[in-house]
This record gives C-alpha cells, sequence and structure tokens, in this order.
C-alpha cells in the first residue's frame, strides 16, 4: 500500500528518501482523523517519528504550503534523552525541509544560553527533553502559549527515568485545546492515567500482534553458573559475530567490569553508564555509530533512546527487573523489520524468574546451555 497523500511538502520528501510504504504504525495514524489526539502503542524502530510527523502536519499547516515567520512554537516534542531527542530532530528536519520550518532541540549537554538565543529567535516545531524544557519553560524562554500539538515519544521510559512532575508542568502549561499524541512502546498503568488526564477522547492504536508481539527478534535463554557469566559474553560474542552488540547490566560496577573484561579479551568496545561525562558519552557514541566499537555494555538508564545501526544482538548479562525492561533492552535489535537476538543470561536462582518475564510478555524463548565459541 502507498503513502497516503499528507501535504505536498511532506510527499516529495517521502519520495525523495524511497519510502514507498508505510510500516504499521505509520499507516494507521495517517487513517486517524486530523483532529484527534492519539494514544498510539508501537514498538521502537517501527517508524513513529515520521508517523507522528505526518499526522502534525494537518494541525500545524493547515492547507498552507509553508510556514509563516517563526515564533513562540506551534508544536512541542517531548523525548526522554538527548539522543532520541536530537534524533527526531534530524527526521523532521528532512521531513518538514520543503515547508520552511525552523526546528529547534533543547537537551541536556548543550549550551542553555545558546538555546535561550535560539528559543528568542523564534521556532515552529521544539524537540527537546522533559528537564532542559521545563528549566527553559521556567525562565520564560519557552513560550508555549501558541501550541497546536505536543507529542510525547517514548512516553513510558520518561515516566521510567523519573519525569512525570516534569511532564506534567509542560502539560498544564500548554493550551487546553491543544491536539496531543502519545507514543509508548507498553501502555503500563501509569501510561494510561497520564493520558486520561491530558488527552481529550484519545483515539487508541495498537500496532503490537500479541499472538507474534516480537516477530523480528528471537529469543534465547542460556542457562549459566554465576561464575561463568563474563564467559558466556564473550562466547556469545564470538558465536553471533553480529557488527554491533549491546550488553545490558544492572549497575555501573558491573558495567566497569565487562567492559574491562572484553576489552582485555580483545573485543573493540565502549561503556555507557550514568557517570560519563556528556562529551564522553558522545564520544562512545560516535564510536559506536562509526564502527569504530563493535560492542556496548552499559546501564539500562544509560541506553535509553539509543538507535544503533547494525545491532543484530543484545545480551542480558543480568535478568531485567521486569517485563519492560525486558522489551526496552530487546527492542534496541530487530528494528525497521530487520532480524535481531536477544539473549538472556539465566543463573539457577533467577530461571524461574526468567520463565515469568517470558510468560508474562508471551515470548517463546529457547534454552540452551552457554556456547563455546
Amino acid at each position: 500500500m502507498p503513502f497516503p497523500t499528507s501535504h505536498p511538502a511532506l510527499d516529495r520528501a517521502l519520495s525523495e528518501r524511497g519510502y514507498a510504504e508505510p510500516t504499521p504504525v505509520q499507516a494507521r495514524v495517517l487513517e486517524a482523523p486530523d483532529n484527534r489526539d492519539l494514544l498510539v502503542s508501537a514498538q521502537t524502530g517501527s517508524g513513529k517519528t515520521v508517523a507522528f510527523g505526518l499526522a502534525l502536519a494537518p494541525t500545524l499547516l493547515d492547507l498552507a504550503e509553508r510556514f509563516g515567520e517563526a515564533g513562540a512554537p506551534s508544536a512541542l516534542v517531548i523525548a526522554p534523552t538527548r539522543e532520541l531527542a536530537l534524533q527526531v530532530t534530524g527526521e523532521l528536519t528532512w521531513l518538514y525541509a520543503g515547508t520552511g520550518a525552523t526546528i529547534l532541540s533543547c537537551v541536556g549537554g548543550m549550551d542553555p544560553r545558546t538555546e535561550r538565543r535560539a528559543l528568542q529567535r523564534g521556532g515552529h516545531i521544539v524537540v527537546g527533553t522533559p528537564g532542559r524544557l521545563r528549566d527553559h519553560l521556567e525562565r520564560g524562554a519557552l513560550d508555549l502559549s501558541a501550541l497546536r500539538a505536543v507529542v510525547l515519544d517514548e512516553a513510558d521510559e520518561m515516566l521510567d527515568m523519573g519525569f512525570q512532575e516534569d511532564l506534567t508542568v509542560l502539560l498544564e502549561a500548554a493550551p487546553a485545546d491543544r491536539r496531543t499524541l502519545l507514543f509508548s512502546a507498553t501502555l503500563p498503568r501509569e501510561i494510561v492515567r497520564l493520558a486520561s488526564a491530558y488527552q481529550r477522547d484519545a483515539l487508541r492504536i495498537d500496532t503490537v500482534d500479541r499472538d507474534a508481539p516480537h516477530g523480528d527478534i528471537e529469543y534465547r535463554a542460556i542457562r549459566v553458573l554465576p561464575s561463568q557469566v563474563d564467559l558466556a559474553v564473550v562466547n556469545l560474542l564470538r558465536f553471533y559475530e553480529a557488527p554491533g552488540a549491546l550488553v545490558f547490566a544492572n549497575t555501573r560496577e558491573r558495567v566497569k567490569h565487562l567492559t574491562a573484561t572484553l576489552r582485555e579479551r580483545g573485543f573493540s568496545v565502549v561503556g555507557l553508564s550514568g557517570e560519563l561525562t556528556q562529551d564522553l558519552r558522545s564520544e562512545a557514541l560516535q564510536a559506536l555509530r562509526g564502527g569504530h566499537a563493535r560492542v556496548c555494555v552499559a546501564t539500562d538508564v544509560a541506553a535509553r533512546g539509543l538507535d544503533l545501526p547494525d545491532l543484530g544482538l543484545v545480551i542480558h548479562a543480568e535478568v531485567p527487573a521486569n517485563v519492560e525492561g525486558l522489551l526496552h533492552r530487546s527492542g534496541r535489535t530487530g528494528r525497521a523489520g530487520r532480524k535481531g537476538v536477544s539473549v538472556l543470561l539465566v543463573p539457577r536462582a533467577r530461571r524461574r524468574k526468567a520463565e515469568l518475564l517470558f510468560q508474562t510478555a508471551s515470548i517463546r524463548a529457547e534454552w540452551a546451555g552457554p556456547p563455546t565459541a
């Protein structure tokens, strides 16, 4: 099925980028009435940025070919991490290139004074992280009075990261008659409550196939002794030889330990944890995206919003705390139609926990002993 007509400038942008057919979430969102609030659940990597970019066009442009002079923003997109916010900014920049849109980003790790000057000059769409946007709002640099639409991207991750108060401040400062689009990989009770409080008659769109919720991800569970975890990670990386791999650990100390272990074994590896400065984090991500590092070891929080090319393998060096953690971690692979593998390393004492996670998530995992690569 071809993309339905949305706006001439955006249609041209899609054609120039080689977009021939919409993904399921894009098709469903574009079928919705132009004025409806949307509550959308879709897997990570499903094309939701283009989906809400297209959905915003009628609200922001109406019948106009181009935006007028930039002033207070017409749209606000809120994302959980700097990396995701910058990725969204890049996607919207090419999608709206033919409309004369000024798109600004406001994220941690960047000079807030530069951002404030840009906001004062004016922008049509502002993309940012909750804390930085709230800071600009409370300092009087961000004017939300002209907002026509708000997008919450990966809302479940924002709540998991403790941004509920920031989101509440931002949403309550926006006009009551705005359009609100909420995108989330999962819809726990907290997200449903947020939607009911700040959306009006939202249309629920669910593009996750519950009978086969992770068709592009092959799940495996590997039985290991606690003392064998490090060796199992090494052997899995050698066995799969994926061009990109993400290894999850639960603490900063484990990230440091596993990063050092893999480096000693000859792997090109970077570690991501909350203690890194933004410069060091950016350097590590550039090494991954540029192909200079093959493996990233990270905590859950440090990996939020990562979009790494050619990520074919996710290894859970420790069993995730809950189903949401399992899905978010695993969702870093198997993106945009590509296949991926998610492997849990399961000590005997954690087997029941792992089985419950798979059962709750309706995932069929293959159990095996550790590979001997």
